[in-house]
């Protein structure tokens, strides 16, 4: 049976046991109710993973020690950045929960025209913090050791000037190309909309800034399912998946 997986940024300690933070008490002491003995695994967010055995429960702490390293090839060797359009409540969470499953490594939450969702200050700061959640989790869950990295909430023309792949795409439903007419790549900008998609004037924007328009087949796909069906497919043409 595969070990539990939880994410712990550290620090580490080989000698002694240590206490685990409250996130992972909360989950796996007060919700799984697991043991002392129960043998869990813990990665740091930037790809060293570890086997643990919790040591002693108590009401409101539990600690545990390490007790072998774990090799971890869970990331792809195609880098991904998603410039994802911002969608209300569960599709955002849902985008980025299997953009994390699908190997995303950058993830930038982008405001555009059609945006329905009004994000400043306080409100964006604590959205961000439920993104970071959503990617945690999918991490724990997929297996992956290496927590994609979560920008700060920025308007489209902003993230539009920072692109930095040589290979940048837009979903756009009316472009005459397809995917299956890209050479291979290394390293990989896609730029979805949100709900209801980008404008006109935005793709025209994003051309003007090396992107190319490909269309995704003859049907119109929710912003949550392109991201993740995008995704797939430069995985699969290019990345590790197939």
């Amino acid at each position: 049976m595969r070990s539990l997986r939880f994410y712990y940024p550290g620090p580490y300690q080989w000698n002694e046991a240590f206490s685990l933070p409250d996130t992972i008490f909360r989950h796996a002491i007060q919700v799984l109710r697991l043991k002392a003995g129960a043998e869990i695994q813990l990665f740091d967010g930037e790809g060293a993973e570890y086997l643990a055995e919790i040591t002693d429960v108590a009401k409101r702490e539990a600690k545990a020690r390490l007790t072998s390293e774990v090799e971890n090839n869970s990331e792809s060797p195609l880098p991904v950045f998603l410039l994802q359009g911002i969608s209300r409540g569960e599709r955002m969470d849902y985008a980025i929960q299997k953009a994390v499953e699908l190997g995303v490594q950058h993830i930038v939450p982008v405001i555009t025209e059609r945006c329905n969702v009004q994000l400043q200050g306080e409100r964006a700061d604590k959205r961000w913090a439920h993104w970071h959640g959503v990617m945690v989790s999918a991490c724990e869950q997929s297996g992956r050791a290496v927590l994609p990295t979560l920008a700060p909430v920025v308007d489209l023309s902003d993230a539009l000037a920072n692109s930095q792949t040589d290979c940048k795409l837009v979903l756009d439903p009316t472009a005459d190309q397809g995917f299956s007419g890209l050479a291979k790549q290394k390293a990989v900008t896609l730029l979805i909309g949100p709900e209801g998609g980008l404008s006109d004037s935005e793709i025209l924007d994003a051309k003007q800034s090396g992107y190319t328009a490909l269309r995704f087949g003859p049907r119109i796909l929710r912003t949550e399912t392109a991201s993740a069906a995008a995704l797939a497919i430069v995985q699969a043409s290019w990345g590790d998946i197939g």
